[in-house]
């Protein structure tokens, strides 16, 4: 039975609100957010403290750091500056958050490396999400942003996600291979999440859960 679901998206398709919304139907709790606050806890930093701070990075690591923490709200970079903590730091500690999930159960994941952690396990569905690239800016824009910030968004924020995925876990982006499902996101949120609840209870009775098993739906 699955007990945890992570949700890797490219940047503008929607990725934060359909998780948010799977998350309410299942009655399962968010990780998002809720990851940059476990992240600056253990930490303990201010998160607003830590972000007017972020720029004494060097400029690897902002970046890459900014790049791990970008969710579904916009350029929020829970970091602590101090000369000891750094991408490296973030990463172990995410390593230990999703150790404490897969204890916990009932979590859906989006991103921060989730998929890779929690890729041997059973009780885990990985779903990809995606979109045309007008898509994406058009769904940028109507949470506010101007037609040149969505599409420098949309330009840079993946390939910053990819020298990421390779750096910390020597993978391709996406690696299609992780995924039960890769989903276009220009259906609509709503027939995305009704697909993903139909499949996962399709295949809670399979014996062999994993990916590689189900021969990659898609």
């Amino acid at each position: 039975m699955f007990r945890i679901v992570t949700i890797e998206r490219e940047y503008g398709c929607g990725g934060g609100a359909i998780a948010q919304k799977l998350s309410e139907q299942l009655g399962w709790n968010l990780w998002d957010h809720r990851l940059t606050e476990e992240i600056a806890g253990m930490a303990n930093v201010d998160c607003s403290a830590v972000e007017r701070r972020g720029e004494k990075l060097d400029s690897r690591f902002y970046r890459l750091a900014k790049t791990f923490w970008r969710g579904s709200y916009e350029r929020a970079i829970p970091l602590d500056v101090r000369q000891t903590f750094d991408a490296d730091c973030m990463v172990a500690m995410m390593e230990s958050i999703c150790a404490k999930i897969a204890v916990e159960g009932r979590a859906v994941v989006v991103g921060r490396g989730a998929p890779y952690f929690l890729r041997d396990r059973d009780d885990t569905f990985h779903i990809f999400l995606y979109a045309p690239r007008a898509e994406k800016i058009r769904r940028i824009m109507a949470d506010g942003q101007s037609q040149e910030a969505a599409e420098e968004l949309v330009d840079t924020v993946d390939s910053e996600r990819k020298a990421f995925i390779r750096h910390y876990f020597n993978s391709d982006w996406p690696t299609r291979a992780l995924y039960h499902m890769m989903i276009n996101t220009a259906m609509g949120n709503d027939h995305v999440i009704a697909t993903i609840r139909e499949t996962m209870l399709r295949l809670e009775n399979r014996r062999d859960l994993s990916p590689a098993g189900l021969r990659g739906i898609r």
